[in-house]
This record gives C-alpha cells, structure tokens and sequence, in this order.
C-alpha cells in the first residue's frame, strides 16, 4: 500500500511541475502583440467564464458509454498517456432519465480519504488485463482524488464535464477496463 502512495505522491509532483513549466513558458512568450502594444486576441478563445472541470476541446468520437443507476450514462470521449507517468480520462456525465439525478455517494468508493472529500469518481480503476494490474485513482497529498468532485444534482438531459486520472500503465498496454461503482464497466484504448 505505501508503493501505491509513493507512486501517487510522484504523480502529483509531476503534475505540478509540469503546470508551473506550462505557466512559465505562457509567461515568457513574447509573441502576443499585435499593433499598438495591444495583445492579440484568438479567434478559438471560449466564451464560458467559469471555472468549470472541462472535458478535452474537439473530441467527438466516443470511446465508451457506461450505463449507471437512475438513468445517467457516463460518455467517455479521451483516455490520453501524459508524459508525467499518468492517464488523464475524460468525457461527460449526462443524465438521460425523466428526473434529476445525483451521482451515488458509492462512485467514490470505500476509501475514508477520498470519501471524506465529497461525491466524486474516486472509486473508479483501469484494470490491465495483459500485466494483471489495477490503477486507482490518483491522490494529491491531502487525500483528494484527482477527478471531478462535489458534483452538483444533474437536471433531466443534462450533463458535466468529468475527467479522472490514473497512474499508467506500461506503454504495451494500450487497451483496459474501466471500472466505477455503480456503472458497467467497459474496454477503452489508451491513446499517446
């Protein structure tokens, strides 16, 4: 148990040193003026303001839907290999039923750590049938898990961007089963 928590604890440390290189480089970058001094401005930048957990931009191809309780369906759209030793899993959560729906407080899994942090995926795991391994989710030092938490109710049609991120598995592994509390689980390729 204490390997997983040394592997988690290098993932997030990767995670951060990789974000502060990508804001130092965006920092640095002295390409974005136009004329005037005034910078320019892009013709893809998103029009939503909010701090809203976003699945990956352009990806339409669906790699999995995964049918949970109370009709909601779990669309996954992204499973991308990062160069800091993780699997960062994306896609959206909707709710196809009649009523508003809430995701079961068993999506988190048994953990008291990461249940203690409110509703959220943490209970899912990739199983790599070829290595005969499982991977969790990822924690950060505080002991929450690296997916969408505190997710709100979901009105009837409705969706939410969710991700999850796990450590990865060897790169000949390129196919494993997804597992959450609650949903069928399914078979997705790991790309990059």
């Amino acid at each position: 148990m204490n390997n997983r928590f040394a592997m988690a604890r290098k993932g997030v440390i990767a995670v951060a040193v990789g974000a502060g290189l990508a804001l130092s480089l965006a920092g640095c970058s002295g390409g974005g003026d136009g004329e005037n001094g005034k910078p320019k401005t892009s013709a893809s930048a998103s029009k939503d303001s909010g701090s809203e957990p976003s699945a990956q931009e352009g990806s339409d191809e669906t790699l999995a839907e995964l049918k949970g309780e109370d009709g909601l369906i779990l669309k996954l759209t992204s499973a991308r290999r990062d160069a800091g030793g993780f699997v960062t899993i994306s896609g959206e959560l909707k709710n196809d039923g009649d009523e508003p729906a809430r995701l079961s407080v068993r999506t988190a899994g048994d953990e008291t750590e990461i249940i203690r942090h409110g509703t959220s995926l943490g209970g899912a795991t990739l199983v790599d049938p070829t290595g005969k391994k499982r991977y969790y989710v990822l924690r950060d030092t505080d002991g929450r898990p690296l997916t969408t938490t505190n997710m709100p109710r979901i009105k009837a049609g409705a969706s939410i961007p969710v991700f999850m991120q796990f450590p990865a598995p060897p790169t000949s592994t390129t196919e494993v089963a997804i597992q959450l509390p609650t949903f069928a689980s399914a078979t997705i390729s790991i790309s990059g």
